[in-house]
């Protein structure tokens, strides 16, 4: 149960609008008199469009409202920079100017049905930091009036990038509907800690911009949680979907990933590991060609040769991991690096050179002296795992 706080908390609804004066007043006219009353009066409401300057006087009719209801304010873009970099500047004009504890992500053509409004309030009083309407959940849906070719590049484009995004981590069974654009968030510890140069920091300037605000306020730590969204067919104005919309969510949801610091760090382990492999694998064939005899007992002699190729392989993970994999979390202190590397050692006694060699030696018992392929299986099925977690959790852990 959630806990009445005592003074108010501003949240501001931001609207982004291009030739929206068919639909904006409407959507003011209703916040204010139907949405707004319906609220605990803990909430200290605002409406904020962020208008690209529409020719068809959007800016005017929100001007007009404006002097109708004091809680209704109007921003006109002097460049027209793509929707997501609408909703930054809002995000920034709501913080700085109306001192926003929480800013909406709202469209003003009422497919975001304004009654949703009070069941997204309700779950961050209850401590959420990211809320958001899914049409994916039960409860949620699609417009009726949708053909088949758009619910197709919905469904599959948002399951694309929500896959491209998070799998097989938490966040791909947590987030159902990606490409939503009904959201709330948290000022405080997320959008304020948000970088708002859009002109540099945003990948696109079309609607990909929801997946690149989504995959960095998850990062963040948000608490977070879906909502029901009805979506609804827009019935005046000019849509801002674009003809490439669907190529834009594919290509900036790869590069969410590709260069997410989790990922760099991950494919660099794979490069240094790979070479550690080759030196694993060349040291043992080079050890073996010097140790073998007529008389080898050939479990026990694979066993030796990898456990001391092993070591040749440790020796080269750690120094490279740690002034190329782990750079920000480098160790360059003589004494901490010679613990480390103790540690390291030590814990791939087991990681890197029991288990393996003991799994390498019974495989060559049971099935023939097949080395190179045992290899790849004890490696790869445990050794590179096990020494992921023990670089992260233990060796490279990042302070806090």
């Amino acid at each position: 149960m959630s806990t009445l706080k005592s003074s108010q908390e501003t949240a501001v609804i931001v609207i982004p609008t291009y030739n929206e004066a068919d639909n904006i007043g409407r959507m003011i006219d209703y916040l204010n008199s139907k949405t707004f009353p319906s609220l605990d009066k803990k909430w200290n409401m605002k409406i904020l469009v962020v208008d690209g300057n529409s020719p068809d006087g959007t800016g005017k009719v929100v001007d007009q409202k404006s002097k109708k209801y004091s809680n209704t304010y109007l921003f006109t873009e002097t460049s027209k920079d793509g929707i997501g970099a609408a909703y930054l500047k809002g995000f920034k004009y709501a913080m700085e100017k109306l001192k926003a504890d929480y800013v909406f992500e709202f469209d003003g053509d009422f497919q975001h049905p304004p009654e949703t409004i009070p069941l997204m309030l309700e779950a961050m009083d209850q401590g959420y930091d990211y809320v958001i309407g899914s049409r994916k959940i039960k409860g949620g849906s699609n417009p009726k009036g949708w053909g088949f070719k758009r619910v197709f590049f919905s469904e599959v484009g948002g399951f694309t990038a929500r896959f491209i995004m998070f799998f097989p981590f938490k966040n791909f069974f947590k987030v159902t509907d990606p490409t939503t654009g009904l959201k709330v968030t948290r000022v405080k510890g997320f959008v304020d800690q948000m970088n708002m140069d859009y002109k540099s920091h945003l990948l696109t300037k079309s609607f990909g911009y929801k997946l690149q605000l989504l995959f960095e306020t998850l990062k963040m730590g948000a608490k977070f949680k879906e909502v029901p969204l009805a979506f609804k067919v827009r019935n005046a104005g000019e849509s801002k979907i674009e003809p490439k919309t669907a190529k834009d969510i594919f290509i900036v949801a790869i590069k969410l990933r590709w260069f997410d610091e989790f990922t760099q760090k991950f494919l660099k382990f794979g490069v240094v590991g790979g070479f550690g492999f080759v030196v694993n694998t060349l040291g043992a064939k080079i050890f073996k060609s010097l140790l073998i005899t007529p008389d080898s007992n050939l479990s026990l002699l694979n066993a030796l040769c990898n456990a001391m190729a092993a070591e040749l392989a440790i020796i080269s993970n750690f120094t490279w991991n740690n002034v190329w994999t782990f750079s920000s979390e480098k160790i360059t202190k003589l004494s901490p690096l010679i613990s480390k590397f103790i540690a390291f050692n030590l814990s791939s006694i087991v990681t890197g050179i029991l288990i393996p060699s003991l799994v390498i030696g019974l495989l060559t018992s049971l099935f023939g002296d097949k080395l190179f392929l045992y290899q790849i299986i004890a490696i790869f099925g445990l050794t590179i795992p096990l020494n992921w977690v023990v670089y992260n959790k233990f060796i490279w852990k990042k302070s806090k």
